[in-house]
């Protein structure tokens, strides 16, 4: 799959709802519980990208997967580290877009001097785990039963990357 990545724009928004909302209303992958408007999401994309980076991966000149970081706690000690999401479209999974983008995205984040990164999973999810450890991250935090959706209750890994 032939990609270029970005910065992601509030235009993007209705790209970006159509990658995430399936996880949304089908997986426990998010928390969210509703799916996400594009004003929302273009809300979202401008609040967080006035000071962390939001990229985005196109293939075939669509859209193809996301990535951002965000800030991880509110206290000035933790200014330096962040937390990652990525999303990657249900038809380019395992193409190498998510790799090429998780790999920009730290590499905008090291240009920023940012220490640390951290990843938040939902477990079980093996492919995201088989994906982040692949990207350098590291298992360091498992919170049984803090998340509930679909009536069940799920597990939160963290996982980690020095940079």
């Amino acid at each position: 799959m032939n990609t270029s990545i970005r910065k992601a724009y509030p235009a993007d928004a209705q790209a970006i709802c159509d990658i995430y909302n399936p996880y949304v209303r089908d997986s426990i992958i998010t928390f969210e519980q509703d799916p996400v408007t594009p004003p929302d999401m273009g809300g979202r994309i401008r609040a967080i990208s006035a000071d962390y980076p939001w990229l985005v991966a196109e293939a075939d000149r669509a859209v193809a997967a996301y990535a951002y970081a965000s800030r991880w706690r509110s206290r000035a000690a933790y200014d330096r580290t962040v937390e990652s999401t990525i999303y990657v479209r249900s038809d380019a999974m395992r193409s190498g877009v998510g790799y090429s983008l998780y790999m920009a995205l730290l590499e905008e984040l090291r240009r920023r001097d940012i220490h640390a990164v951290v990843g938040c999973i939902a477990l079980p999810n093996p492919a995201s785990v088989a994906f982040h450890e692949k990207c350098g991250f590291t298992k360091v935090a498992h919170f049984p039963e803090v998340g509930r959706k679909f009536g069940n209750w799920v597990d939160v890994g963290f996982w980690q990357v020095t940079l």
